[in-house]
């Protein structure tokens, strides 16, 4: 029987780097992957003193006058960069679901520092990779931000090879897909609710992510998980973890052998003291190289089977996902 709950798995034997303490780790993982999609990480190496840092400037930058937010305004529906008020996107949409907007606001970034080459600014980049927009007047923001990106690219880096050990792969199997990846940090701010929210309107509407993986750090409870039982389960507050979670193209690249599986941050009870606080969560989408080719791969695929998705690029599927996300079910107009 599948796990029906998010387990908590302690990743120092991975890091510790004897083939024992890996496969150890890789088989929790992979058991979590297929059960439920959904994982727990402690001894994850990320330094506490950067996550209070990016916590901080954001919590500064959420408490601006929305006129000082608009100011770095996501420039174009299909980019994944800068402000994004609340209202202005709706999860669910992703999927086809109808639902009122979802109440959060949000400010993301993407890579910094990207070169001036063909291949990440030519036509073929898309928006992929937007500059980022910065708010001014906030001390350290740009620099926890990006310190911040780097280092969820190497823990993604790292739990992108434990999946590969999970999938009977060469360790780096997955290393020259996601060299040049195209991941997003993006904070997300959960004003205090003072008036009920309409039916069926969420903090973030039931959804599943788009990428290989998802790295979240919730300041607080709501984050729910929808398990093989057909329940709504919370997701375990476990103090200096990271949660993590499997997305669509990994669930694409094993046939649908692993689970991205649907989740949202759901409203606080009617009579919740905590509706009447805000609340904040960072998280890292995981997205592969632009050009990366997701098709299901070998050791997914039993004999006699066939896949059950179409090869796609990394970027044509966020793109199409994302758009669908900022325009509440519209598409681009370029």
């Amino acid at each position: 029987m599948p796990a029906l709950n998010v387990p908590v798995i302690d990743l120092q034997p991975y890091f510790a780097g004897t083939p024992e303490g890996k496969a150890a780790v890789a088989r929790a993982v992979g058991d979590a992957c297929r059960d439920i999609g959904f994982l727990v990480i402690t001894s994850h190496q990320i330094p506490a003193v950067l996550v209070e840092r990016v916590a901080k400037a954001s919590q500064q930058f959420f408490a601006l006058p929305l006129a000082e937010k608009r100011k770095v305004d996501r420039p174009r529906i299909d980019a994944v960069r800068g402000f994004s008020a609340v209202g202005e996107e709706g999860l669910s949409y992703s999927l086809e679901a109808v639902a009122p907007p979802d109440l959060k606001e949000s400010f993301s970034i993407g890579p910094s520092n990207v070169p001036d080459d063909e291949y990440h600014r030519g036509e073929a980049a898309g928006p992929h990779f937007e500059p980022n927009s910065w708010p001014e007047g906030i001390p350290d923001f740009r620099a926890a931000y990006t310190e911040y990106f780097d280092a969820m690219s190497g823990l993604a880096r790292s739990l992108m090879r434990i999946f590969a050990l999970a999938l009977a792969l060469p360790e780096k199997f997955f290393d020259d897909k996601i060299d040049e990846h195209i991941s997003m940090l993006r904070v997300l701010s959960y004003p205090p609710q003072r008036e009920a929210p309409l039916p069926g309107q969420m903090r973030a509407g039931a959804h599943s992510d788009y990428g290989s993986l998802t790295i979240v750090l919730p300041d607080g409870p709501g984050l729910q998980v929808f398990n093989k039982a057909g329940q709504w389960v919370d997701v375990p507050m476990v103090p200096g973890s990271f949660v993590v979670n499997i997305a669509d193209l990994m669930m694409q690249w094993t046939n649908d052998t692993w689970v991205s599986t649907l989740h949202r941050v759901a409203n606080p009870p009617l009579d919740d003291a905590a509706r009447n606080t805000r609340r904040q969560s960072l998280v890292f989408f995981h997205q592969p190289n632009y050009d990366a080719m997701v098709e299901c791969l070998p050791s997914c695929l039993a004999p006699g089977e066939k896949p059950r998705y179409a090869p796609i690029s990394s970027g044509d599927h966020l793109k199409s996902k994302f758009v669908k996300q900022t325009t509440l079910g519209g598409t681009a107009t370029a």
